[in-house]
C-alpha cells in the first residue's frame, strides 16, 4: 500500500500532462495538493512538517532553479535587444547550413559547455532560444534540447552530482567518474544520432548522420573516459565537449547545406565583430569558470563572502544557504549585464528587458515552485525511499537491470542529477554488498540513470517551455520525450547488468 500510495503523485502528473494534456502550472499544482494529503493522511507527516518541507521546496525552487531560468532566457533576449543574435545566427550559417551539423553543434556541443560550466537548466534554455532564431521549430528546440541535455549532465556543474555522490557514498570520486562513463559510452553515440537524426531525417542524410554520431561520439568517450580517469569529475564534460565542437566543426567543411552558396555571398563578420557579438556569452562563461571548484581558493572566498542562511523549523532540513557571490543566476545576470553595455544597449533598456522577462515567466513561475515542492515533501514524507526500496526488494539479483531506473526516477521527480544522487546514491551502494556487485559499479549506475530521467523532468521541459514560448505545451513535449528517455534508461540499465 505504501508504494502504491508513493506512486500516485508520479502517475497524476504524467496523466494530467501527457494524456489529458493539462498545462504545466495546473498539473504541478494539482499533483502538489494530492502530494501533501497522502503525506498526512497516508505517511502520518504533520500538517507543521509538510508545510514547511513544501516551503524549503519552494525556496529551493526559486533559487537557484527560477533564477537561473530567468537569467538565462534574459541573456538570449538582451541579445535581441542589440541585435547580435542576427551576428550570431550569420556565424552559425557561415560554419554550415546543414540541419545536422547546425543543430548537433548547438545542442551536444554548446549546450554541452553550459551544462559542463553552470547546469540548472541553462543548457535545454539558452540553445533552444538560439534554435528557434536560426529558424526550427519551437517544439523541435525544445524537444532535442532535452534530449542532448542528458549524457553531459552527470557532470554538469563542475562535476557537482559526481563529487556529491562520492561524499554520500564514501567512494572514490575517480573510480565513480570513470565507471558513470563507462555506463553512458553506448549513449554517447546513440544521443548524437537521435540528434541528428532529428535534425534531417532524409535517407540520403543516413550516412552523413551516421559518421557523425560515430566520430564525435568517439571523441566524446574517449576524450572524457581519460579526463575522469586521471583527472576526477570536474573536467569530463567540459573536454568532451570542447573536443566535440572542435570536430563539428571540422566535419562541416566535409559537409556541404542546402544553400551554401547563399552562405558563401554573406559579408564574414571581422574578429572584433565576433567577439563583440558572443559577448555576453563569453563573460557568462568566464565568470562561471573563475567562480567554479577549478579556483577552489577564489570560490571559497567568495561562497562565504555574501550568505543568505534561510532555517526552516522541520527534523532533518538543513538552513539552507545561498552564496549570492558564487550563484549561477546572478553570474549569468553580471555577464548578460556588462555584455549587453559593451554590445551597445542602455541600462535602462537592459532593464526593461529584464522586466519584460520577468512578466513572460509567471505560469513558470507556478510549474517549477510547485513540482520541487511535491518532490520535497514526497522526499521527507518517506514516499521516494518506499519507491527504490520496494523496486530493490523485487527485482532481487536482477538489480543492476533496474538500478538506473531508480537513478531516474530520483531526477524525474526532483529535476536535479545531483539530488536523485543525494536520494538514492547510498542506497544503491549499500545494495551493491546484498548482490555481491561492486559498489562503486552499482552508485554509478545510479548517475547514469538519472542522466535519462533530465530528458523528462518536468523542471527540464517547464525550463523548455518558457524558452521557446511554449506555456500549455508540456504534454505535447513530455510525450516526444518519453520515448527517448525509455530508451536511454533501457540501454543504461543493459549496461550495468552485462558488464556488472
Amino acid at each position: 500500500m505504501d508504494i502504491l500510495l508513493s506512486l500516485i503523485p508520479i502517475a497524476l502528473l504524467i496523466l494530467l500532462m501527457a494524456v489529458f494534456k493539462q498545462p504545466g502550472d495546473r498539473s504541478s499544482l494539482i499533483t502538489l495538493v494530492v502530494t501533501a494529503v497522502i503525506a498526512i493522511l497516508g505517511f502520518g507527516m504533520s500538517f507543521h512538517d509538510m508545510s514547511f518541507s513544501f516551503l524549503y521546496g519552494a525556496t529551493k525552487a526559486i533559487s537557484p532553479i527560477l533564477v537561473i531560468i530567468l537569467m538565462a532566457i534574459f541573456s538570449y533576449n538582451t541579445l535581441l535587444l542589440t541585435g547580435k543574435m542576427e551576428v550570431i545566427k550569420r556565424q552559425f550559417s557561415m560554419i554550415s547550413t546543414d540541419r545536422s551539423i547546425q543543430v548537433l553543434l548547438m545542442t551536444w556541443g554548446f549546450g554541452g559547455i553550459l551544462e559542463a560550466m553552470a547546469g540548472f537548466g541553462t543548457a535545454v534554455a539558452i540553445p533552444a532560444a538560439i534554435l528557434i532564431s536560426l529558424g526550427y521549430k519551437p517544439i523541435f528546440s525544445a524537444v532535442v534540447c532535452l534530449i542532448a541535455n542528458s549524457v553531459a549532465t552527470t557532470f554538469g556543474a563542475i562535476g557537482t552530482p559526481v563529487i556529491v555522490l562520492a561524499n554520500e557514498t564514501g567512494l572514490d570520486v575517480n573510480i565513480l567518474a570513470a565507471n558513470i562513463v563507462l555506463q553512458l559510452a553506448p549513449l554517447m553515440f546513440i544521443i548524437p544520432f537521435i540528434i541528428v537524426y532529428m535534425a534531417d531525417s532524409r535517407k540520403e542524410a543516413l550516412l552523413k548522420n551516421i559518421i557523425l554520431s560515430i566520430v564525435v561520439g568517439a571523441v566524446s568517450l574517449g576524450s572524457q573516459y581519460a579526463a575522469a580517469l586521471y583527472m576526477g569529475a570536474e573536467s569530463p564534460a567540459i573536454i568532451g565537449s570542447l573536443l566535440s565542437i572542435i570536430v563539428i566543426v571540422i566535419a562541416a567543411r566535409f559537409v556541404k547545406g542546402e544553400k551554401q552558396e547563399e552562405t558563401d555571398a554573406q559579408p564574414k563578420s571581422s574578429v572584433g565583430e565576433l567577439l563583440n557579438a558572443w559577448s555576453v556569452y563569453l563573460l557568462i562563461l568566464l565568470l562561471v569558470v573563475i567562480t567554479s571548484p577549478l579556483f577552489p581558493s577564489l570560490r571559497s572566498a567568495l561562497s562565504g563572502a555574501l550568505v543568505t542562511t534561510i532555517h526552516f523549523p522541520v527534523e532533518g532540513i538543513s538552513d539552507y544557504k545561498i552564496s549570492w557571490l558564487t550563484h549561477a543566476g546572478v553570474l549569468l545576470f553580471l555577464g548578460t549585464f556588462v555584455g549587453g553595455l559593451i554590445q551597445g544597449a542602455s541600462v535602462s533598456g537592459i532593464f526593461q528587458t529584464l522586466w519584460k522577462t520577468v512578466k513572460g515567466l509567471k505560469a513558470t513561475l507556478i510549474t517549477v515552485i510547485c513540482l520541487v515542492g511535491f518532490s520535497t515533501v514526497m522526499d521527507y514524507a518517506g514516499m521516494i525511499t518506499v519507491i527504490a526500496g520496494g523496486l530493490a526488494a523485487a527485482t532481487g539479483s536482477l538489480y543492476p537491470l533496474f538500478a538506473p531506473l531508480v537513478g531516474g526516477i530520483g531526477t524525474f521527480i526532483t529535476g536535479s542529477d545531483t539530488s536523485a544522487n543525494i536520494l538514492f546514491g547510498k542506497m544503491q551502494s549499500t545494495v551493491a554488498g546484498h548482490i555481491n556487485v561492486s559498489p562503486e559499479w552499482l552508485a554509478a549506475s545510479n548517475s547514469v540513470g538519472a542522466t535519462g530521467g533530465k530528458i523528462i523532468s518536468p523542471q527540464s521541459i517547464a525550463i523548455a517551455t518558457s524558452a521557446c514560448s511554449l506555456q500549455g505545451k508540456e504534454g505535447e513535449i513530455l510525450k516526444k520525450s518519453m520515448p527517448w528517455a525509455i530508451l536511454y534508461i533501457v540501454i543504461s540499465g543493459l549496461m550495468v547488468y552485462l558488464l556488472v
